[in-house]
């Protein structure tokens, strides 16, 4: 009895649809896997700041009306005494007034001290005090009753312990900050000699603060 070795054609093409439906399951497999691992999340978030410099600037006046700067010893305002520091004899006093104010557009305020004193010529047998007044008046009632800077019977040589104050901004910015008045006195001592001549230059320190 002979036995038929052929194979049905439709139990040959079912077998190749399940290989190809193998086939895709797999592929869909490893398309789904290679989908997840490029759809990852990711986000970024960035933070910048610009640093910008303030602005400062310290003018002086010897009228209170007319201000300017004066930022070395050669470009020294030149002070305005009341009564001829020319003519001095032992026991005259002279004064004279000073203002000061941080300029328009100047950023922060100030801390202000007399830092040092030059000299040229001779101003021995000179003494002075440096007082802060309410308005350039400057005389013997207004040293009187100002605040002290630099006590009384200070050597025109020297600034002593000069105390301090606060100089403050212009508000709106734009607009120049706060005038403090100044009060100078000098003094001639009994040891003034005849015909002596000398020149005091004063310098004023602000120091910017927050």
């Amino acid at each position: 009895m002979s036995t038929d070795q052929s194979v049905d054609p439709t139990v040959k093409t079912n077998s190749r649809r399940r290989k190809v439906s193998a086939l895709l399951a797999a592929g869909l497999v490893l398309g789904l896997g290679a989908t997840a691992t490029l759809a990852a999340w990711n986000d970024s978030e960035y933070a910048s700041g610009t640093f910008s410099a303030g602005t400062f600037d310290l003018e002086g006046s010897t009228n209170g009306t007319t201000w300017a700067q004066h930022a070395s010893v050669g470009a020294a305002a030149t002070l305005s005494f009341t009564v001829n520091p020319a003519n001095l004899a032992p026991g005259d006093t002279v004064y004279a007034p000073f203002a000061l104010r941080l300029a328009a557009n100047t950023s922060t305020d100030a801390s202000l001290t007399v830092s040092a004193v030059t000299q040229t010529g001779t101003v021995t047998n000179l003494t002075y005090t440096l007082v802060r007044t309410s308005s350039i008046t400057c005389n013997a009632g207004a040293v009187t009753g100002g605040t002290v800077v630099i006590a009384a019977g200070t050597a025109l040589t020297s600034i002593g312990t000069p105390v301090g104050w606060t100089q403050t901004k212009g508000s709106p910015q734009t607009s120049a900050g706060a005038t403090q008045f100044v009060c100078f006195a000098v003094t001639a001592g009994s040891g003034l000699e005849q015909g002596q001549t000398g020149t005091a230059t004063w310098q004023f320190t602000a120091t910017s603060t927050t």
